[in-house]
């Protein structure tokens, strides 16, 4: 089962959830502050090659930001993609 990322509006706490593709938007509780205002995130995989010198390097991804805008350009954490 894959792991999926949600955001609690009531207390900012961001927090992954392992379940079932069919289960992603089901309801779930905030597991800092129980909140009910939880929403999923985007969420970024990071990928991975072999090279033909049979290297491993990244093929992007990797996550990172606020959880909001993605690792992207944000006020909020003030990352941005390169």
């Amino acid at each position: 089962m894959p792991y999926y990322d949600y955001v609690c509006s009531d207390c900012n706490s961001k927090f992954e959830i392992k379940r079932c593709i069919s289960e992603i938007d089901d309801p779930t509780a905030c597991p800092e502050c129980h909140g009910e205002h939880v929403a999923r995130q985007v969420s970024r995989v990071a990928a991975f090659g072999h090279s033909s010198g049979g290297e491993i390097s990244s093929l992007g991804g990797g996550g990172g930001g606020c959880g909001s805008c993605g690792g992207g350009s944000c006020g909020t954490c003030g990352s941005s993609r390169n």
